[in-house]
């Protein structure tokens, strides 16, 4: 399973009962070196400095996104295994860790068996998903595409369009000119692939954005 060396684990999470509760469990793997920090820039520091193995990376940090980190640690250290250990079981989250060079994404409900096993399956070079995250992965998403992310004023519109106001009205409540509404619904579009306003509509209500 392992090589005769001890590898060196960093476990990253912005909350110490977590942090002090996952080192414990893995302190039972003998073959472990295990490292914790709660910042996601110190573990960084750390891991340019210092030769390491694995990293279970929490996704809501106080300093900064783990989508961000993951990608940065593949930067600095591409050998690393980065896997994301986190309560946030969106799909999208999860599509976006891996895309940003992680190695697997565990659910923090997930016994210590399960982990050890997606350790090892991330060292043997397979994706470390936990069996949670697996059935995450293999449902069918709503329209086939990710949710676009908008912005305060898109927002706004989409509300009052949704609402059946008019491209005049609209930017009179919102105090810009026609033209910049104009280009909003035609950016909402294509954000939404959607073809008309009726469809856009649609998908924001399914999706529960209005």
């Amino acid at each position: 399973m392992y090589k005769d060396e001890s590898l060196n684990l960093v476990i990253v999470d912005d909350h110490p009962m977590v942090l002090e509760g996952l080192k414990s469990l893995l302190d039972q793997v003998k073959k472990f070196k295990i490292f914790a920090f709660t910042k996601g820039s110190s573990a960084l520091d750390f891991i340019q400095e210092n030769k390491t193995d694995i990293v279970l990376l929490d996704i809501v940090l106080s300093d900064g996104s783990g989508l961000n980190f993951c990608q940065l640690i593949k930067q600095k250290s591409p050998k690393t295994i980065v896997i994301g250990i986190s309560n946030q079981a969106e799909r999208s989250i999860i599509f976006r860790f891996l895309e940003n060079g992680g190695n697997g994404y565990i659910l923090k409900n997930a016994d210590v068996n399960e982990i050890i096993h997606c350790i090892d399956n991330a060292i043997n070079g397979d994706l470390a998903l936990s069996k949670e995250v697996q059935e995450i992965m293999l449902r069918p998403s709503a329209n086939n595409f990710e949710l676009p992310r908008l912005t305060k004023r898109e927002q706004q519109i989409l509300k009052s369009i949704s609402e059946g106001k008019t491209s005049a009205e609209i930017a009179d409540n919102l105090f810009i000119s026609i033209i910049t509404v104009e280009t909003h619904r035609r950016n909402l579009l294509q954000k939404f692939k959607a073809k008309n306003m009726i469809e856009l509509v649609k998908i924001a209500t399914e999706n529960k954005l209005i």
